[in-house]
């Protein structure tokens, strides 16, 4: 059992709020960091210890702060001192990350002319998904992302995925282009027959409109499939 360090017991200087006070949170570890957010501690440990609980948490994937983004509220509250309002804040820790992030990339006006810039933008969010998750992007004329859309959570394929409620939104976007891209939870991103039947629906769909399917780009766990890249488009 670790030994309880009272954060009363730290010397001033070197608690994470001061710390972030006088010299900036730039100087922090990512458990400062969090431990100036969860502020307090339980009975047997710090808010700094229970900081590096958290981070604990994610650390058989390697990912740190990073796999906050992957961990829902009853993974938080398996550890004691972290109740429902503290696990919701650090949820909103991962989702703010991932929003502060993607809208970086597009207001970087960051173009989507190859599969590996796709793949890249959506890797860490999807590449440890327990469910498929398909999401469409609708691009303009150079290729930016105007606006991405979440279709389907849970086994992608060309029944559950509705053209019809695609180009509806792509139109309302002025979309000229989109790409579909989804995760494979089994890390393993080769495309399965529904992946492929789905491809083929959405874009024949998307001639009728006129918005051509540029990419379909499957993401695996630090793979990923373009059927562009391989011909199947």
């Amino acid at each position: 059992m670790d030994k309880h360090i009272r954060m009363k017991d730290i010397p001033k200087q070197d608690r994470p709020y001061e710390k972030c006070v006088s010299k900036g949170p730039e100087i922090l570890s990512d458990a400062e960091l969090l431990a100036v957010i969860i502020r307090t501690g339980s009975p047997a440990l710090s808010s700094l210890q229970l900081a590096q609980k958290v981070l604990e948490l994610t650390y058989p994937k390697g990912d740190g702060l990073l796999g906050l983004c992957r961990l829902d509220l009853s993974d938080f509250q398996k550890l004691s001192g972290i109740g429902k309002v503290k696990g919701i804040q650090l949820q909103c820790i991962g989702e703010l990350s991932k929003r502060i992030s993607r809208r970086a990339a597009t207001a970087r006006n960051t173009t989507f002319e190859n599969p590996q810039s796709v793949a890249e933008y959506y890797m860490e969010e999807m590449r440890h998904l327990q469910q498929e998750q398909l999401y469409v992007m609708f691009l303009n004329t150079k290729q930016a992302l105007i606006r991405d859309l979440q279709i389907s959570k849970g086994t992608v394929n060309a029944s559950l995925a509705s053209p019809r409620e695609i180009f509806i939104k792509a139109l309302q976007c002025q979309a000229v282009g989109i790409i579909l891209v989804h995760n494979h939870p089994s890390g393993d991103s080769t495309p399965s027959r529904e992946d492929c039947l789905l491809t083929r629906k959405v874009y024949d769909a998307g001639n009728l409109v006129d918005i051509q399917l540029l990419d379909h780009v499957i993401i695996g766990d630090n793979n990923y499939c373009s059927f562009k890249k391989e011909g199947m488009l």
